[in-house]
Order: C-alpha cells, then sequence, then structure tokens
C-alpha cells in the first residue's frame, strides 16, 4: 500500500504564504457615470501612464453604494484593463455590487474604507496603533535602486545614499531623503501624514507624492529639475522649493 501523500514530511517548502506591506492604489466611484469616469481617467492616465502601468487597482464603493446606483462593472473592468491596470477587488459596495462585482470575478474586501489626509482624526480608531506608539524606524538604502525595485519604510524614515533609477519607487510613512539623483517615484506620508516631505540632492523623478497628492514629472517646474529640493503640503498646497 502506498504511503498518504498528505501524511509524507515536506523537506524542501515549495512555498511560502505571509502578509506584508503594501501600497496599492484606490479607484473611489463617487458617481456611477461611466462615460465621465472614461473621460476623466483618460487625462489622469495621460499625466503619468508609467504609474498605472500593470498596477494593481481596489475599487472603493462607499460613495455609490447607498444611492441604489448602479455600476456597469464590466464596463468599468474593461476600462480600467485598458489603461494597463488590473483590478482586483471592490470594498464598501452594497450585496448586490458585491454579487455584481463577484461575477466579474472581482475579490470582495471587508473593511472600512480609506479616510482622506484632509479628513484623518486627530487619533487613531482604536482598532488601529496610534501613530505615536508605532515604531518609528529608519530604512538605510546605501545601493542603487533599480527600475522595478520598490523598496518601503513602514512606520519611519526612507534614507537612499544612491540613485534611484526611471521604474523604481521608494514608499514611506514617514519623510523620504535622496542623497543621489531621484529619477523614479517617491511617496512619502503613505498612511496619510500630510506633514511628511521629501528632499532629494536632483530631482528628476517621474512622480513625488506626499499622503496621496501627487504631481507627475510634466507638471514639475524646469527649474526645480535637476536641483536639491524639498516636496511638501503647505496650507494644502503641493509645494517643491529648491534647498
Amino acid at each position: 500500500m502506498s504511503a498518504d501523500p498528505a501524511r509524507e514530511p515536506v523537506s524542501t517548502p515549495a512555498f511560502e504564504l505571509k502578509a506584508g506591506p503594501l501600497t496599492l492604489p484606490i479607484l473611489k466611484l463617487l458617481a456611477g457615470d461611466m462615460d465621465e469616469l472614461a473621460r476623466q481617467l483618460a487625462l489622469k492616465v495621460e499625466q503619468a501612464p508609467g504609474f498605472f502601468r500593470n498596477a494593481p487597482v481596489l475599487i472603493e464603493l462607499q460613495a455609490v453604494s447607498g444611492a441604489g446606483t448602479a455600476v456597469d462593472f464590466a464596463l468599468l473592468v474593461g476600462l480600467l484593463r485598458g489603461y494597463g491596470m488590473i483590478p482586483f477587488g471592490v470594498r464598501g459596495g452594497s450585496e448586490q455590487q458585491n454579487s455584481m462585482a463577484e461575477m466579474m470575478e472581482l475579490a470582495v474586501l471587508s473593511g472600512a474604507p480609506e479616510r482622506s489626509s484632509a479628513r484623518r482624526p486627530a487619533t487613531q480608531p482604536a482598532t488601529e496603533v496610534p501613530r505615536q506608539a508605532a515604531p518609528a524606524a529608519t530604512r538605510m538604502v546605501t545601493q542603487p535602486v533599480r527600475s522595478g525595485q520598490r523598496i518601503y519604510a513602514a512606520g519611519g524614515d526612507l534614507i537612499v545614499i544612491a540613485p534611484v533609477s526611471s521604474g523604481a519607487e521608494l514608499l514611506a510613512d514617514g519623510n523620504i531623503h535622496v542623497y543621489g539623483a531621484l529619477r523614479g517615484r517617491a511617496l512619502a506620508g503613505v498612511s496619510g501624514d500630510s506633514s511628511r516631505r521629501i528632499f532629494c540632492y536632483d530631482l528628476q523623478a517621474e512622480l513625488v507624492a506626499i499622503a496621496g497628492r501627487y504631481r507627475v514629472s510634466e507638471d514639475i517646474a524646469p527649474s526645480t529639475r535637476g536641483r536639491p529640493v524639498q516636496i511638501l503640503l503647505q496650507d494644502g498646497t503641493f509645494c517643491i522649493d529648491e534647498l
């Protein structure tokens, strides 16, 4: 009699399941008009096509869940895929919307939607770790960050003392410091802290963002390109100041 495969010891694991920090683009639907969404999305993608290419997207439905708004998921999914994005799930929808999403093979995620940075309360909900209690570890990178690499500093600052190539991505809950050329993307305050900043020695970035507010290369003033700068939100205004 042959041994039961399920009982045989596994000498060399073939896979590992683990949780890790991910920063995902969220498409928050504010209305069910797919024609208008398509028009506005085309303008947004045109500003930074590389940022959206092959990006997994979560569709936030809370704003349209209570008004009986019909969402054409087939059209929405096709639209997002047409722009190179990968819609994988929905959140905050009604029971009917969730059922329609499942028919399109989208995952239905539970949990409260993210608050915008402008409305983020001073104290975090009881289910979250208060910001002051979270570890404020600084992550330092001494090697060049190459195209396709994504580096995330959870709970603290990210310091890179090497160049950052086009197609690379830096993310930090805290500030980002780049002591070299920044040619990729840098997103500081990704947990929603709008007081965070980006400092770089040589600004050549494809995209820079603070707490979800971003600016693409085409919108960065030529006078600041190739210069040492700090990037911040000042009274809600996106600022890039020379150092």
